[in-house]
């Protein structure tokens, strides 16, 4: 079996500080992965560096190996920029820059150096289709990111991450700043995205992990304590570390 994304003896310290601690995992392509467990686990560290985003962290080193596509990506011949077309990543807040709704989404291919009219059009409505904002947007292209609801503002992030062709997306608690409407037009959009893409959220919602992954990861304390299909690990965890997590009564 080839899968999309492979983790090997992963280990990363701040300094003397151990925050992950030989986790391994196997990530299969058009999945999506639930990384759980209490603030502070490592689950946000440990998605970041599946993009590279810790590289520019004081003191940050990993020792292992991530593959994608068989590649590992932190080989010294690859290139960063490359790697997070590649590997997108949607944040807990909204982040749009201040610009047109149109320039937000093309700035990637922008800084790409693609200007060609055509191509820019082409990838503005098919990127904002793929975010389920097209009909919202499409006759006000022009106006401000910033003038939009919270909800929109994700889907647009989304949309503009979308832009540059991923194969894997990273969404960091992508909801959490969202109000329940838009939480459930997010949540939809991970379901249709997957038929494109392989797709980690990390997230504290037990009910949004539940509703949306095929396979659920449970982090504590810098371990991966335990990973298996969602089901499996809402219904019948090995672990009683996991037990008491899903149930409430730790964490």
């Amino acid at each position: 079996m080839s899968y999309k994304l492979e983790a090997e003896n992963i280990n990363v310290h701040y300094g003397s500080n151990h925050v992950i601690k030989n986790v391994s995992m196997k990530l299969q392509p058009n999945t999506v992965t639930a990384f759980i467990g209490p603030s502070g686990c490592g689950k946000s560290t440990f998605l970041r560096c599946l993009n590279r985003m810790n590289d520019y962290i004081d003191l940050f080193h990993l020792d292992g190996k991530i593959k994608v596509d068989g590649k590992n990506i932190y080989d010294k011949k690859v290139r960063v920029e490359e790697l997070r077309k590649q590997i997108g990543m949607v944040f807990q807040k909204p982040n749009p820059f201040p610009k047109s709704i149109y320039e937000n989404v093309v700035y990637g291919l922008r800084i790409q150096g693609i200007n060609k009219k055509s191509i820019l059009d082409e990838t503005v409505e098919r990127s904002l289709q793929q975010a389920a904002l097209w009909e919202e947007v499409k006759d006000d292209l022009k106006k401000s990111a910033l003038q939009l609801s919270g909800g929109q503002q994700q889907r647009l992030c989304i949309a503009r991450t979308l832009a540059t062709n991923p194969t894997v997306l990273l969404m960091d608690e992508p909801a959490s700043a969202l109000d329940p409407i838009s939480t459930s037009k997010v949540e939809e959009l991970i379901h249709d995205l997957k038929k494109d893409l392989t797709i980690i959220i990390v997230t504290h919602n037990m009910q949004q992990a539940a509703r949306v992954s095929d396979t659920t990861a449970f982090f504590y304390l810098g371990d991966l304590v335990e990973m298996d299909a969602t089901k499996v690990m809402f219904t019948n965890p090995r672990e009683t570390q996991t037990q008491n997590y899903i149930t409430g009564r730790f964490g």
